[in-house]
């Protein structure tokens, strides 16, 4: 039954405009329930090690029954482990201090939990989808004794019928020693608040970190770095350009005696070849046609994240980008299958099912890696078999149908597409070339700008991802991602300019890698993060750490080599549709 309440809650998603959880309306009346959820629990320095909140030798209170239980894809995927804390609460009913459980704590537990003091555990908890955090418990000044926080105080501030805040409160401890029985209190306050429903989440946002003049100051930077580049490659391309074709045209006035004669070099002598079909050309444009699916949804989920404050809900946002990603699966097949048509693809099948699966696969199976090691580790980011099959059946059922749907539509619109040049039917020897204009240094140097571009932001992101602020400024993300894109365009213009004129028509690969090397610069920089500025520790926080960057850098290297491939595309169409070739 989770499997299709996963895949239904995945479908419908676009019908609403909130990711409802499980006080769905948020609107209460005198005297109802409200369900505190206990999370999860782990250590603070390792936000992604997160187990069961009930792993640990807690109790539960005497509650039993809820009214209603509800759980997205989003939080199935990060490893939301929400269950029933026993205590009861109801809306602005107060509860004076009670004990609501007892746990005896023998060898083992004693183990754990002086474990989960020593390495920092604290336990996260959600109200009204409120997170709520608490440390599990101390140690004295002499670190021999531990000590547990036994007594949770909750402050609930409320305007009309919608709860606006919690605050956890833990100030009676007990000291840890085997044998021993522990009683678990809890008391509930409830307190007027003029704070909004709509401004609640304000409290957990951080605008002195994320607002600070060096965010301001790098999206300065880069903006006019975005000015210096696209002043540059206008004045050098166009005034070298306008060389070029006076030079050019000038050849087309010679004899053939004279032209023969002549001393020809540059951009014009590769017309014969620059259009021939590129190697390893079904991989080429599935991986275009996946950059062009994956920058569609990163501008989607950027908009509706601005307007929608995904962040105030649970697993929002990852529910939001898997669902984006489905229905932008035509995008992927309409630009691959006409890229493949038009450069003489013939199997068009099997070019078709590598773009659908090709992304898909590569994130699943780093991700099934991954999740052997939360396995192993019993750890609440282990992903459900049944939410594994609601992915699959996501795959297979949205994806690969809707591909195909772009796939035959591209080629139909690209069939009869035909290049500026025609393509000679022996390959031009590449001539020899000074060493800095090989493809391969041209690659290693092309993703350096565009990572300068958004090296701050980058510390940002990581920031809030791994460690435990809010990232909700996507008007900033906005800004820089389109920074990205119109600096990694001109980089790579320049680059392909520059290798044209050494008469080396690979220009294809050599423009989707030079922008595609960005991710190694940005995977290069969150090696520098994890040593340097966390706190990061153990095997299982290290596989998932350098996993999922993994997985990152990989998005962000197809987003930027379909750019840099678009827009190199269109210059070489431009310069070899105008000058005029025999």
């Amino acid at each position: 039954m989770r499997l299709w309440i996963n895949i239904v809650d995945f479908l419908l998603l676009f019908l609403v405009v909130t990711v409802y959880a499980d006080e769905h309306t948020h609107k209460y009346k005198d005297g109802e329930e409200v369900i505190l959820w206990m999370n999860t629990v782990g250590p603070y320095h390792n936000r992604q090690e997160t187990y069961e909140y009930f792993s640990l030798p807690f109790c539960r209170g005497k509650k039993t029954t809820i009214g209603h239980y509800h759980e997205t894809l989003g939080e199935a995927l990060q490893g939301t482990e929400l269950q029933f804390s026993g205590l009861e609460i109801n809306f602005k009913g107060e509860v004076q201090k009670i004990k609501f459980c007892d746990t005896e704590v023998d060898e083992d537990g004693y183990n754990m939990l002086t474990y989960a003091i020593k390495n920092h555990y604290w336990y996260q908890m959600y109200l009204d989808d409120l997170p709520v955090w608490g440390i599990v418990g101390s140690v004295d000044d002499s670190g021999i004794g531990y000590y547990m926080w036994t007594h949770k105080k909750l402050d609930i501030g409320y305007n009309g019928n919608q709860i606006i805040y919690v605050n956890l409160t833990s100030d009676v401890k007990v000291k840890l020693e085997k044998g021993v029985k522990i009683p678990f209190t809890y008391e509930v306050k409830w307190h007027k608040s003029n704070v909004k429903f709509a401004d609640r989440f304000d409290k957990y946002l951080d605008p002195k970190f994320f607002q600070h003049k060096i965010h301001w100051f790098s999206i300065f930077n880069s903006f006019m770095m975005v000015i210096f580049l696209v002043g540059l490659v206008s004045m050098i391309l166009m005034r070298t350009l306008r060389k070029d074709y006076a030079r050019y045209n000038k050849d087309e006035d010679l004899d053939d005696m004279e032209r023969d004669l002549g001393d020809e070099y540059g951009w014009k002598q590769v017309h014969g070849d620059v259009f021939r079909p590129v190697s390893s050309l079904m991989l080429f444009s599935s991986i275009i046609g996946c950059g062009y699916q994956l920058i569609l949804v990163a501008f989607c989920v950027i908009v509706v994240a601005i307007f929608g404050d995904l962040y105030t809900e649970r697993g929002s946002l990852l529910s939001t980008t898997i669902f984006f990603y489905a229905v932008m699966s035509p995008v992927n097949g309409y630009f691959g299958g006409s890229l493949y048509v038009r450069q003489g693809g013939k199997d068009w099948i099997k070019q078709m099912l590598l773009a659908a699966i090709l992304f898909p696969f590569c994130v699943c199976g780093i991700a099934f890696m991954i999740n052997f090691v939360a396995i192993y580790y019993h750890a609440s980011r282990a992903i459900p078999f049944l939410t594994m099959v609601a992915i699959a059946c996501i795959c297979i059922f949205v994806i690969l149908p809707l591909t195909l749907i772009g796939t035959v539509l591209g080629r139909n619109v690209s069939s009869g597409t035909h290049f500026p040049c025609r393509v000679n039917v022996v390959p031009r020897p590449i001539p020899d070339k000074k060493w800095y204009m090989e493809p391969g240094i041209i690659i290693f140097l092309g993703g350096v700008l565009p990572f300068g571009s958004i090296f701050i932001e980058m510390y940002f992101i990581f920031t809030s991802f791994w460690a435990y602020k809010i990232y909700y400024v996507y008007g900033f993300m906005l800004l820089v991602f389109l920074i990205l894109i119109a600096v990694t365009s001109c980089v790579t213009i320049v680059c392909t300019y520059f290798l044209l004129n050494a008469e080396d028509y690979r220009w294809q690969w050599t423009s989707f890698l030079a922008a595609a090397s960005t991710s190694i610069y940005v995977y290069s920089y969150s090696i520098y993060y994890f040593f340097f500025k966390t706190k990061m520790y153990g095997f299982f926080q290290t596989t998932f750490y350098f996993g999922y960057m993994i997985i990152f850098s990989l998005g962000l290297g197809l987003m930027c080599g379909a750019i840099g491939f678009t827009s190199t595309q269109a210059f070489v169409w431009k310069i070899y549709s105008t000058v005029k070739i025999d």
